[in-house]
């Protein structure tokens, strides 16, 4: 009888952490369905895949934020770094998500390298989330992807973005001010892909925050 009660407690103990866990992962971050429409894109800084740089991708806001980053992400100026700041002060932003062995990713990446073309003023930028960096480099130099692909290598990127789906794409006006998040595989088709990229460029709505 000890022994049947020694063990419903240890089941107990555990499901509570478990729950604990769950909720605080949750916590964390925005959710599954993304940065929500008016949010600032967080700030990142991550090491370009096809670099030298290596390490976690820096999300302080402030300076000293311990393992986030010694110094405020928007501050990193290092040319082997994607730094999203640097991004959304030049214009309009596409950010997507990807996961290396995904086709859907793969194929949303594709889609935003036949596009770039026609939309200069758009800066577009992938992020791996926890990649095997050979994999990943080969994965850029294979399908020939010309924009800055980085590695979020413990997921602290992901985290800050809600990201749970394969692909997911972030649009933001210039400024970093968040259009719409995609998620799914929507836009891999390259004309919803180029009409969103139209409403980006034409800016917000007259009389939105």
């Amino acid at each position: 009888m000890w022994r049947n009660s020694g063990w419903l407690v240890a089941l107990v103990a555990f499901l509570v952490l478990v729950y604990i866990t769950i909720n605080t992962l949750r916590s964390n971050g925005p959710g599954s369905s993304g940065i929500a429409a008016g949010r600032q894109l967080p700030p990142f800084a991550a090491p370009l895949a096809l670099s030298d740089l290596t390490g976690d991708a820096n999300v302080a806001t402030p300076g000293h934020e311990g393992a986030a980053g010694r110094r405020p992400a928007c501050d990193v100026t290092d040319p082997r770094a994607l730094n999203v700041c640097t991004l959304e002060r030049r214009g309009p932003v596409v950010l997507a998500f990807l996961v290396t062995g995904s086709t859907g990713c793969d194929r949303q990446l594709d889609a935003m390298q036949r596009v770039t073309a026609r939309f200069p003023q758009v800066g577009f930028a992938a992020v791996a989330v926890k990649p095997d960096r050979a994999k990943l480099r080969t994965l850029v130099r294979t399908h020939g992807w010309s924009f800055p692909v980085a590695q979020d290598a413990d997921g602290a990127v992901a985290n800050l973005y809600g990201v749970a789906v394969c692909p997911t794409v972030v649009f933001a006006y210039r400024g970093g001010r968040v259009r719409e998040t995609s998620i799914g595989t929507a836009t891999v088709d390259d004309a919803t892909l180029s009409r969103k990229l139209r409403a980006l460029l034409a800016g917000p709505a007259t009389g939105s925050g």
